[in-house]
């Protein structure tokens, strides 16, 4: 039997040295398979173009006749070398900098292939490569593609090793589509599509083989999100928690507010799920403030009420707290008893605690991270709630999944995602959306000003605390570094206690230890800090009732779905509030941000104009949503390709002949090797 590309180590591809193949290694590149799906992300044109029809500022390549004698100028270590050149009828002036071993290559009347950048007033090409055709030119009239590396690896060489891969392996390139799909899409070979992404003789061509690509990417993402939940369904081993409707009723009369029609209808959803003998694996996304957590608690009580226990992780130790306050509040005149597991928790009392969660006297723990470690074991787990999902990787759930035989799964997520493309997205989850606000909420008005306004601007935060008010002030995001972003933080904090001498200001930010956070954040809870300083560490779920006005410095250096959910932090309790965004944004788009912030809150027409205004590619940076990443594709551009591919994808998975006939084995040993029949890898 033949090695397939996958096994091929990347050493097999002549030309690759130790050396390289170890810089290849740090791109993810070890096989031939890795290295032949190392897309360009794109394209230098180096076709000949006419001077006739090239714009001021293009950049291009000619062929053209040196006409005069080269002059070089020096400049201390660098130099300037011009010489006329004429190409169809046109004189005009060639520059080289710093390229002055090419004087004497320039003899007149000798043909020059140029690449470079056009000035149409001065009629002068500002050279960045150059050859010539009597020594075998080789890349004018081509398509070069750009790959992205870095290191000792140069993009001449990955494209001379790429071509030879092709050349060496191209006809080992194995089919995965079945015919009836290359049919109706009248898609070009696997194999061709490949090697025109790396080799296109023309942009159509190239465009034909991203096309088929892109496809096939995004049909086996969909093919194995339906196989597992088709798996999932068929296997009906999840547990059936039998919990009647009166017992719930009074727990949810209990509540100290009535629930939304929204809140209503998922409370029956989910309950719905739990009570079926298939594991829920449920998303439920809803506006910041719209009572997601209310659900959870329903959903934990159910759970615990019918004999298991229950689990709730956040991501961080500020939220796990506050969530416990606010469970034991709710569960106490029930005689449930929750716990809270995070890294602060150490030594004997941690202990204690994982003793107490083996036996069974603990119904709900909730936690951070902690909650995956080696010793934590449950007696019955029978829900899972992870809040803010996209900061947990899809590993982390399934570790604290598998705590449990087969638990529930309920996943909530503020980060609104317009619905069509979450349940296209989530393929394998069913999909819950709160729309509505609870009742009595005021909505938050949104103000956007300049920085000279800054004197206006504390007055008002003045006035809220004379109130009794308190305000959240947030620092400006410096791109990459934390460092920074403390200093930042610190600065403010510094003159806010200058400018504001009988409050009493607080600070937080990042590299605070767990302990100095939650001192800060109980301070500020109990009015004790009326204004607190701080980095974007308060973005998730932070809820203090009492908070009435949030104001964000350099408001244009964060991005719309952060600057909603930081608005979110306040107009949580009985008062107006209020949001005031200090910003000179110099980008249209940056302006438009700030209006959209002004003109809406409600999150799910942020995250509609935020994809608007991103465009493809960016959405909501995919480490933020918890979207799956792509080689080529991209889920929003190319989501009416994503759309084909799950219903195809869903057609196939729900066809009995997928399953057995030879015409579909090729996708069955994909989803073997993705392993979705142990039940534990797509979570």
């Amino acid at each position: 039997m033949s090695l397939s590309l996958d096994q091929i180590s990347i050493r097999q591809v002549r030309g690759v040295s130790a050396l390289k193949e170890g810089e290849l290694h740090a791109f993810g590149i070890f096989t031939v398979k890795d290295l032949l799906e190392y897309y360009p992300f794109r394209y230098e044109d180096y076709r000949l173009r006419s001077l006739s029809e090239v714009k001021d500022g293009d950049k291009i390549t000619i062929q053209a006749k040196i006409m005069g004698v080269p002059v070089l100028q020096r400049y201390g270590r660098k130099s300037r070398l011009t010489c006329k050149m004429m190409a169809d009828q046109w004189m005009f002036t060639a520059t080289w900098f710093n390229r002055h071993f090419l004087r004497d290559q320039l003899t007149s009347g000798r043909e020059i292939v140029l690449v470079g950048k056009w000035d149409q007033r001065r009629m002068q090409l500002t050279v960045s490569e150059s050859e010539f055709p009597d020594q075998g030119a080789w890349r004018s009239g081509t398509l070069q593609p750009v790959y992205s590396i870095g290191g000792k690896i140069t993009q001449t060489w990955i494209r001379k090793t790429m071509g030879q891969a092709l050349t060496q392996y191209g006809e080992m390139i194995p089919e995965i589509l079945p015919q009836t799909l290359m049919q109706k899409y009248h898609f070009m070979p696997r194999k061709q599509a490949i090697t025109t992404i790396h080799q296109p003789n023309d942009t159509r061509e190239g465009q034909q083989g991203r096309q088929r690509m892109v496809y096939e990417e995004l049909f086996l993402f969909q093919l194995k999100m339906q196989a597992y939940r088709a798996l999932n369904r068929s296997r009906m081993d999840g547990i059936v928690h039998t919990v009647d409707n009166k017992t719930m009723r009074e727990f949810v009369r209990s509540l100290p507010f009535e629930l939304t029609d929204a809140q209503k209808k998922v409370e029956l959803e989910i309950l719905h799920d739990m009570r079926s003998p298939y594991c829920m694996n449920r998303l439920l996304q809803g506006d910041v403030g719209s009572g997601k957590t209310v659900i959870a608690a329903i959903a934990l009580y159910g759970a615990v009420r019918s004999g298991f226990q229950g689990a709730l992780m956040v991501p961080t130790e500020i939220l796990a707290e506050q969530h416990m306050r606010s469970l034991q509040k709710l569960f106490e005149p029930f005689g449930i008893s929750v716990a809270l597991l995070t890294g602060s928790v150490t030594g004997r009392k941690r202990k204690d605690l994982l003793a107490s969660l083996q036996m069974g006297m603990i119904d709900i723990v909730v936690g951070t991270h902690a909650l995956i470690q080696e010793d934590v074991f449950f007696r019955q787990l029978g829900l899972v709630v992870t809040d803010e999902q996209h900061r947990f990787g899809v590993n982390q759930r399934s570790i604290l999944r598998r705590k449990g035989y087969n638990p529930d799964v309920l996943t909530m997520t503020a980060t609104p995602i317009p619905r069509t493309l979450a349940i296209t997205a989530f393929g394998d989850m069913d999909v819950s959306t709160l729309s509505e606000r609870p009742k009595g909420r005021i909505p938050i008005t949104t103000y956007w000003v300049k920085h000279e306004m800054m004197d206006r601007v504390l007055g008002f935060i003045s006035k809220e605390i004379d109130q009794g008010r308190q305000a959240y002030l947030i620092c400006p995001l410096i791109e990459e570094s934390e460092k920074l972003d403390v200093q930042n933080a610190i600065d403010l904090h510094i003159q806010m206690q200058q400018a504001f001498p009988k409050y009493k200001v607080g600070l937080l930010h990042g590299r605070m230890t767990p302990a100095e956070k939650e001192e800060v954040m109980r301070a500020f809870n109990e009015n004790e800090v009326q204004l607190l300083v701080s980095t974007t560490v308060v973005e998730v779920g932070v809820d203090v009732p009492n908070a009435t006005l949030m104001v964000i410095m350099d408001a244009d250096r964060f991005g719309l779905s952060q600057l909603h959910q930081l608005r979110g932090r306040v107009g949580r309790g009985k008062h107006a509030s209020y949001c005031v965004l200090i910003a000179d944004p110099k980008s249209e788009v940056g302006q438009e941000r700030m209006s959209v912030m002004t003109e809406t809150d409600d999150g799910f027409e942020v995250s509609r104009r935020d994809l608007d205004l991103r465009g493809p590619g960016d959405f909501f940076g995919t480490k933020q949503s918890g979207l799956p990443e792509f080689r080529l594709a991209d889920m929003v551009s190319d989501f009416a390709v994503l759309e084909k591919a799950r219903d195809d994808a869903s057609q196939l998975v729900g066809d009995s002949a997928f399953w057995t006939s030879p015409t579909y084995a090729a996708l069955r040993d994909y989803l073997q090797q993705e392993q979705i029949f142990q039940g534990d890898l797509v979570d």
